[in-house]
């Protein structure tokens, strides 16, 4: 059994692709550029917790083990 095609459009695409984008694909997207950028603008207040703790020796060592 064959399956029926669907006739072409009369009228070409103008830009070559045609496509539509959902509402949530532009705003989404940018939602999270602006999350970011006020967490990057912001963390100018941040300050380092000091410390002797796990997280930090083994960070430094790794630090130290990557720079010889």
């Amino acid at each position: 059994m064959s399956a029926h095609t669907h006739p072409r459009s009369p009228q070409p695409a103008a830009g070559g692709v045609d496509f539509k984008l959902p509402w949530w694909g532009v705003v989404l997207p940018a939602i999270a550029f602006f999350v970011l950028l006020a967490l990057v603008i912001g963390s100018g207040d941040a300050h380092a917790v000091s410390g002797n703790g796990t997280l930090t020796h083994l960070v430094d060592r790794i630090h130290e083990s990557l720079s010889h």
